[in-house]
């Protein structure tokens, strides 16, 4: 089986901070709240979404969880690398970019760290 193309990380933006502004009606604080709760999910999920020891329909799920709200916030990268493992894993493929996620998650929490 061919293994899935996974899409370039640097070819998104990290957090697309006009989205963020739109979804929370220009309110600062709610943006902080929603980056926080983005934050802890990431480190939820992350793990899930890596382990090769659980079913891949499960790992998909989780992909799909994290896709969902990286969208919400305005997380492209993070959302574009998380369809394409669900993809991939729903395709029948276990082998995900787990260091490509996780880079991209760690360089997208930084950003949300500093003023929108």
């Amino acid at each position: 089986m061919r293994e899935p193309d996974f899409p370039d990380p640097s070819a998104a933006v990290l957090l697309d901070a006009d989205h963020l502004s739109r979804q929370t009606f220009g309110d600062a604080a709610l943006a902080a709240e929603l980056l926080g709760l983005f934050a802890d999910q990431c480190h939820r999920l992350l793990p899930g979404i890596v382990d090769p020891d659980r079913e891949p329909a499960e790992r998909a799920d989780l992909a799909h969880t994290l896709k969902g709200s990286a969208l919400g916030i305005g997380a492209v990268r993070v959302a574009r690398i998380s369809g394409a493992i669900e993809d991939a894993l729903r395709a029948g493929g276990t082998d995900v970019p787990a260091e490509t996620l996780a880079a991209a998650i760690v360089e997208t929490l930084a950003t949300s760290t500093r003023p929108l």
